[in-house]
Parts: C-alpha cells; sequence; structure tokens
C-alpha cells in the first residue's frame, strides 16, 4: 500500500515491463459499483494478486469477482492487527473465529480465488477446498518483534498450518539486511 500510494500505476507497469508478479494489496471496501471499477483498472494494468475486504458484503465481492479478468482476488477475513476486544469496539460482536470463518465461506460462495487471514485462523479453513488461497500476514520469524500485529506465526508454523502464501513486510523491509533477513525466511520455508 505504501509504494503504490507513493509510485502509483507506475511501479506496476515497471514491475510487468521486467516480467514480475504483482500482489496489489490495496485491500479495496466500497461500494460495489466503485469496488469492481477498482479491480477492473487493477486488472488491465495485469496485477496478479488483488485484495478486496470481505466485509464490503455479497453484492461487493459478487461486482469485483466480474470485473476481475485474469487477476486473481484475496478478500481479506480480519485484520491481523485486530483482536477481539478490537472487532468488538467496531460493532462485531461474533467471536474473532466466527467472523473469520463466516467471510471466508462467503468468499468462496461467490467465487473469490482465496483469503488473508491471520495465520492463527488457518485451522478455521481445513475444510475448503485446497485450491482456495490461503494468504497470511502476520509472519514473524522467530525473536523479530510483533509490532502492531496481534495474531502472529512464524513462517513455518504458517506453512505447516496450510499458508499457501505468505506475506512478510517489516521482519525484511526493516532489517539491516534485507537481502539475509529474506533468505533466512527462505530457508526456514525450505526445511519445513
Amino acid at each position: 500500500m505504501e509504494l503504490f500510494t507513493s509510485a502509483g500505476p507506475a511501479i506496476v507497469e515497471w514491475l510487468k515491463e521486467r516480467g514480475k508478479k504483482v500482489f496489489l494489496d490495496l485491500k479495496y471496501h466500497d461500494i460495489p459499483n466503485t469496488a469492481g471499477r477498482a479491480v477492473a483498472a487493477a486488472s488491465r494494468w495485469g496485477v496478479d494478486l488483488c485484495t478486496i475486504h470481505a466485509a464490503g458484503g455479497i453484492e461487493m465481492l459478487r461486482e469485483c469477482k466480474a470485473m476481475c479478468g485474469q487477476t486473481k482476488l484475496l478478500a481479506v477475513t480480519v485484520l491481523t492487527s485486530l483482536n477481539q476486544e478490537q472487532l468488538a469496539s467496531i460493532g462485531v460482536q461474533w467471536p474473532l473465529a466466527q467472523q473469520v470463518a463466516a467471510l471466508a465461506e462467503l468468499a468462496l460462495k461467490v467465487g473469490i480465488h482465496g483469503v488473508i487471514c491471520a495465520p492463527t485462523d488457518l485451522h478455521l479453513l481445513a475444510t475448503l477446498p485446497r485450491d482456495f488461497l490461503r494468504v497470511t500476514p502476520g509472519i514473524r520469524p522467530e525473536g523479530t518483534a510483533t509490532g502492531d500485529q496481534k495474531r502472529v506465526m512464524t513462517p513455518a508454523q504458517a506453512a505447516r498450518g496450510g499458508a499457501s502464501h505468505i506475506v512478510v513486510g517489516r521482519p525484511i523491509t526493516a532489517a539491516p539486511d534485507p537481502v539475509q533477513a529474506a533468505e533466512e525466511i527462505i530457508k526456514e520455508l525450505i526445511q519445513c
């Protein structure tokens, strides 16, 4: 989100020109028409994966799915920075686990390609089809600070828990040697 806000669509074009895959994590959450048109724009740019909020509701999800073209959509369930108390403070009275499961089921029902969920929530998705993507932020290598993340796991724990993809931010970007930090995570994943 930070990179795209700083550089705009030009960064997507730059990456695609170099044959890279692009995961556009802007978490669209708006009325169906607006969210759908945003997804359509991302698809025209050649974005491979794009995030939308499942809490936008079934109509928004359907519109985004109809407009996604070749772009795969990932529906955010509950942000990893939220816990039960914080959910309640914004009016969500269901238990966190029930909210995650319900939003994942809604995304699946509409034909969304997968979800974004905390690694600690992966067990809630065990009965969903294996080709339904399970993308987990909140990844923290052993010994790194959790920061504002509430529900975290190590890369290996997330992989063993069923994550199809992991998202790692600050443990790499804020590391003294980002390349070494990324290599350590890859090594951990290979060993699990």
